[in-house]
C-alpha cells in the first residue's frame, strides 16, 4: 500500500529539468537583474575603449553605449529563448567580445577614426557575423568534424584562459580603475572591493539558499550604498541623461565593406566560436544539461545571428560572456529564462539612458571586487572541464602548461607586439585570448590529432548524474518501497521472536 500511496503521490510531478524551469516573477526580475549588474561593466567597456581609441565625442559614446546594451538584451534572449534552430536554449548571456578591441581600434585607425571608421568596423562585423551564422549551418557530419578540433582539453584551456585574463580586468577596477593605476591607484576603492567581496564571502557561507543565489547582487547594492554614503558613489551624471533614447539602424552611416577589415574579423570570430563552444559545454557541465555538436551549433548561430545584428544596430561582435557563465555557478540558478529576463532588462537600459546612468555609477572597487570574485569562477569553470582530461599524459599537460603561459605574454610584456611587429599582426596578436586559443587548438592537433568524435560526448559517462524531477520522483517511489520493506522486515523479525519464544516456553515444560 505505502509503495502504491508513493505512486500516486509522485505521478503529477513534471520531468521539466532546471534548465526549462520558469521561476515566479518576482525571481526571474531579481536573478535577471543580478546578471544585468554581473555583466554590466564588461559590456560597456568595449564600446568605452573603441569610442575613446576613435576620438568619438561623448555624445556619440553614449549612444554607442546605449546600442550595445539594447543589442545585448535581443542577442541574450535569442541565445536563451531560441528561436527554432537558432539559440543554445541555455542560462548563456551574450556580449561585446574582448578579443575584437585591438582588431577594430587598428580598423578604425587605419580608416582615419570617427564616425568614418566606424562604418568600416561595421561592415567587417556584419560580413563576419553572416559568415559564422553560415558556418554554424554546415551538415551536421561536416559541423561534428570540425568540432573534432575541440575536444575538453582545448575547451577547457580556453575556458581557464579566459578565467585568467579577466582576472586582471577586475583588480584593476578593485584598485581604482585604470586612469588611476598609473598612481598607484585609490586606497579607498580598494578597500570598497574587500569589502564586497568579504560580504559576498560571508553571504555564501551562512546565508540561506535565496540569499546565496543572490549574493553579487547584494554585494554590489551594498558596497554601492557604503560608497554613497561615504561620498564617494557619484549620481550626477543621472540627472543630465535623456530619458528615452532610441537605437536606430545605420545610425552613423551606411557600412563599407573593404577586404582586409573583414579578414580581421573573421579571425576574431574564429576565436569567439571556441570562446563560445568552452563556454556551452562549461555551462552545460554547471546545469547538467546535456551538451552535443548541435546544441553547440545553435549557440554559434545564435553569435553570428547577434555579430550580424550588432553591425546594424550600432554595435560589435558578440560571444557567450564567461563572467555570467560563473555567475550561474556561484548562485546554481539553472534556469534560462532568468537569463530572458536579463535580456529584457537590458533592453530596457538601452531604451532609458538615465537608468543605465544609474547602473554605471557603481564604483569602481565595488564592480571590481564583485568581478574578481566572478572571473575566478570563470578560471575554476575551465579547470572543471580539464579534470575529464587525462594530464598525467604529459602531451596533454604540455598543450595547457605552454598555452596558459603563451596567454599571460600580452599582459606579461605589453607593449611587445607594439613595438616589434606590424600594426596589422599587433591587433591580433597582443590578445591573451588569442594566443591562448590558437596554441591549444594548434598543440593538441600536434601530440593528439583530430578526435575520433565528439570527444566530449566521450567522457559524459564520467560525470555525476545531475537530479531532475523524474528521478526525484523515482527516488521517492524508491524511499516508499524501502520504508515499506523495512517494516515488512520488522514484522517479520517480530513474528520470528515471538515464535522463538513460544519455543523455548515449550522445552521447560517439557523438562
Amino acid at each position: 500500500m505505502a509503495r502504491v500511496a508513493a505512486r500516486l503521490s509522485t505521478s503529477g510531478e513534471q520531468s521539466t529539468h532546471p534548465v526549462d524551469e520558469v521561476l515566479p516573477l518576482p525571481k526571474l526580475a531579481l536573478y535577471g537583474f543580478q546578471h544585468v549588474l554581473a555583466f554590466y561593466a564588461g559590456a560597456v567597456i568595449v564600446p568605452i575603449i573603441v569610442g575613446s581609441a576613435l576620438k568619438l565625442s561623448p555624445e556619440q559614446l553614449v549612444y554607442l553605449i546605449n546600442a550595445d546594451l539594447f543589442t545585448c538584451g535581443i542577442a541574450s534572449i535569442i541565445q536563451a529563448f531560441g528561436i527554432g534552430r537558432i539559440g543554445a536554449r541555455l542560462p548563456l548571456i551574450q556580449g561585446v567580445t574582448f578579443t575584437a578591441v585591438s582588431p577594430m581600434i587598428a580598423i578604425g585607425l587605419g580608416a582615419g577614426g570617427g564616425t568614418a571608421a566606424l562604418l568600416v568596423i561595421y561592415g567587417a562585423v556584419i560580413t563576419a557575423g553572416i559568415a559564422t551564422f553560415a558556418f554554424a549551418w554546415l551538415p551536421a557530419g561536416a559541423f561534428k568534424a570540425v568540432m573534432r578540433l575541440f575536444p575538453p582539453v582545448v575547451t577547457g584551456t580556453v575556458i581557464t584562459v579566459l578565467g585568467i585574463v579577466l582576472i586582471p580586468v577586475g583588480l584593476k577596477d578593485a584598485a581604482g580603475g585604470v586612469p588611476t593605476l598609473a598612481d598607484g591607484g585609490v586606497p579607498t576603492q580598494l578597500a570598497y572591493a574587500g569589502g564586497t567581496m568579504l560580504f559576498i564571502l560571508v553571504l555564501m557561507k551562512f546565508g540561506g539558499p535565496f540569499l546565496r543565489s543572490i549574493s553579487i547582487l547584494l554585494g554590489l547594492v551594498g558596497g554601492t550604498l557604503a560608497a554613497f554614503a561615504l561620498g564617494d558613489a557619484k549620481f550626477g551624471n543621472v540627472g543630465q541623461s535623456d530619458w528615452i533614447g532610441v537605437t536606430t539602424p545605420f545610425h552613423f552611416g551606411a557600412p563599407k565593406f573593404e577586404w582586409f577589415p573583414i579578414f580581421l574579423m573573421l579571425i576574431v570570430m574564429l576565436i569567439t566560436m571556441v570562446e563560445t563552444t568552452g563556454d556551452t559545454y562549461a555551462v552545460g557541465d554547471i546545469v547538467g544539461k546535456e551538451v552535443d555538436s548541435e546544441v553547440v551549433a545553435r549557440a554559434l548561430r545564435a553569435d553570428g545571428a547577434a555579430t550580424a545584428l550588432g553591425g546594424v544596430l550600432n554595435s560589435f561582435p558578440y560571444v557567450a560572456f564567461a563572467e555570467n557563465v560563473g555567475l550561474v555557478r556561484m548562485t546554481k540558478v539553472k534556469s534560462r529564462f532568468v537569463v530572458v529576463a536579463a535580456g529584457v532588462f537590458m533592453i530596457i537600459l538601452g531604451l532609458l539612458p538615465k537608468a543605465a546612468a544609474i547602473v554605471a555609477s557603481v564604483p569602481p572597487g565595488v564592480l571590481g571586487g564583485a568581478a574578481t570574485v566572478m572571473f575566478g569562477m570563470v578560471a575554476l569553470a575551465g579547470i572543471q572541464t580539464l579534470a575529464k582530461v587525462d594530464l598525467k599524459e604529459e602531451k596533454n599537460a604540455l598543450i595547457v602548461g605552454v598555452s596558459l603561459a603563451l596567454a599571460l605574454f600580452p599582459a606579461t610584456v605589453p607593449l611587445y607586439f607594439d613595438k616589434h611587429v606590424s600594426p596589422d599582426a599587433s591587433s591580433l596578436l597582443n590578445s591573451g585570448v588569442t594566443l591562448g586559443a590558437t596554441a591549444a587548438i594548434v598543440l593538441n592537433l600536434i601530440f593528439n590529432g583530430l578526435a575520433k568524435d565528439d570527444a566530449h560526448d566521450a567522457v559524459k559517462a564520467e560525470l555525476p548524474a545531475q537530479p531532475t524531477a523524474a528521478p526525484a520522483a523515482a527516488e521517492k517511489e524508491a524511499d516508499a518501497e524501502n520504508a515499506e520493506n523495512a517494516e515488512n522486515a520488522e514484522n517479520t523479525d517480530a513474528a520470528e521472536k515471538a515464535d522463538g519464544a513460544k519455543k523455548a516456553d515449550a522445552e521447560t515444560t517439557a523438562s
